[in-house]
């Protein structure tokens, strides 16, 4: 079993930076693709950001040049920091990781974490 802890949201003004971890723990052997989702008030779920286990990345056109995804692969973490934060980036932020274990791949959710941007 594979848990995730997602932190680092919160309310910031436009024009402001927050940076989101989610750590991954248990029975892993290796995680694949890393990725950041949000979901916006009557909005259906949208990619963020994806980094694969070879450092390559992707964003959605509205965050490119303004998000940047990392992970550090000793500590089963990735990284989103955001700058210059805009109002429609308000939404909960998920983190997908596609997760090696034991029994096979699998892929798992983090909780949701709350980013508000204030106009």
């Amino acid at each position: 079993q594979v848990h995730l802890v997602e932190s680092g949201g919160g309310l910031v003004q436009a024009g402001g930076s927050l940076r989101l971890s989610c750590a991954a723990s248990g029975s892993i052997f290796s995680i694949n693709d890393m990725g950041w989702y949000r979901q916006a008030p009557g909005k259906q779920r949208e990619l963020v950001a994806a980094i694969t286990l070879g450092g390559w990345t992707n964003y959605a056109a509205s965050v490119k040049g303004r998000f940047t995804i990392s992970r550090d692969n000793a500590r089963n973490t990735v990284y989103l920091q955001m700058n210059t934060l805009k109002p429609e980036d308000t939404a909960v932020y998920y983190c997908n990781l596609e997760v090696l274990e034991r029994t096979g791949k699998n892929a798992y959710w983090g909780q949701g974490t709350q980013v508000t941007v204030s106009s």
